[in-house]
């Protein structure tokens, strides 16, 4: 029977690598979860404050960040991101683009969104059991597809929800041992809420998040004795704004996020039973991961953006700590933004550069 060559191995390595170099919280359980990349952060403009949005995101990417915020936005939006991954294997053919979309709708009182994210891991090549000899190819990628809903309950409040169709493609080719091969497809879902109290005093200008991203059934390649849960994940963010005024504004945030995922040697508990069995005393405080970023626009309308944040996390956990850098500039209904990761020479993502475009439409820019 065919067997896929060492190429194959690449391709499962490359997968490793981006769960545990990738900056995301799937770093936290290496090797325990399935599609760690829906934990990437997709969008140029938060990914240059540290990757902190989840208390504070005011465009379509709150989609992933937290969707209970897209309730309080009142403009119409498209963006498409670019970037290739890992820069420091110098593959040109893997690469993530990430398209979201976001829309008001008076009817149902509420906003609805989409996004689209697609991971390409290249062509890689076959060869037969008896030697290297090559009698094929195959693309290996993944995809998620999520659709979103958000409303606004008592004009402080926002909550969003989102349902996801997932598709991992990581080879077409099984073996006589096993039952499946290198494909399978699922569901998840996410539930997130943003408050933002109105008035005057201490609370002017905070905002609260909370998002439970990526909740549903395990994705099984081989069987259902292999397989793997979901990158199911909780994340808690903050926002401040510290200047608003004609030409200056300027948002300071936080993020703590962990994954909620429970496996050892035995296997992996159902998502309903983490939810409650992965909450141990074991180094709770060190599983969460941590970013701090901020945001300075100049301009009336909002013109000209620098950014920069930090991403850290605890050594027993990955020991990730890097920079983020960033910038964007508005036009009228379009946009620009660029975000750079500055971190240690041994870190593949250190040089990651995401480019974004969009436009917005309908509402204050």
């Amino acid at each position: 029977m065919n067997k896929v060559s060492s190429a194959l191995g690449v391709v499962l390595l490359g997968l490793v690598a981006i769960m545990l170099i990738a900056p995301t919280p799937a770093r936290a359980q290496a090797g325990a979860t399935a599609v760690p990349w829906l934990l990437i952060a997709p969008t140029s403009r938060i990914s240059a404050m540290g990757e902190a949005g989840t208390g504070w995101v005011d465009d379509a990417s709150a989609i992933f960040w937290n969707p209970g915020a897209l309730a309080f936005q009142k403009e119409s939006e498209v963006s498409l991101t670019h970037a290739n991954w890992l820069p420091k294997f110098n593959m040109s053919d893997l690469f993530y683009d990430y398209l979201n979309f976001k829309m008001p709708v008076e009817a149902i009182d509420g906003v609805v969104s989409a996004s689209v994210t697609y991971l390409n891991l290249g062509k890689f090549t076959v060869t037969n059991e008896s030697g290297p000899t090559p009698i094929g190819e195959f693309k290996s990628y993944e995809y998620a597809v999520t659709a979103g809903y958000s409303t606004l309950i008592g004009g402080t409040w926002g909550l969003g929800f989102n349902l996801r169709f997932i598709h991992s493609a990581l080879s077409p080719i099984g073996t006589a041992q096993e039952q499946g091969n290198g494909i399978s497809s699922g569901v998840s879902f996410d539930v997130a809420t943003m408050w933002r109290p109105q008035g005057e005093g201490i609370l002017k200008g905070f905002s609260l998040g909370v998002n439970l991203s990526n909740v549903g059934p395990k994705i099984t390649y081989i069987d259902a004795a292999q397989a793997d849960p979901l990158p199911t994940n909780l994340r808690v963010g903050l926002g401040y704004t510290l200047l608003d005024d004609e030409f200056n504004h300027l948002q300071l945030a936080f993020d703590a996020n962990r994954t909620i995922v429970k496996k050892d040697s035995t296997g992996s508990d159902a998502v309903w039973k983490a939810l409650f069995t992965t909450w141990g005393l074991d180094s709770q405080i060190k599983r969460w991961q941590v970013g701090v970023g901020a945001e300075y626009w100049y301009g009336s309308p909002r013109l000209l953006a620098l950014r920069a944040g930090y991403f850290s996390e605890s050594k027993k956990f990955g020991g990730r700590n890097f920079a983020t850098f960033g910038a964007g500039v508005r036009y009228d209904i379009f946009g620009l933004d660029f975000s750079y990761i500055a971190g240690p020479e041994d870190l593949p993502l250190s040089d990651t550069i995401r480019f974004s475009v969009m436009i917005g439409w309908g509402g204050a820019n």
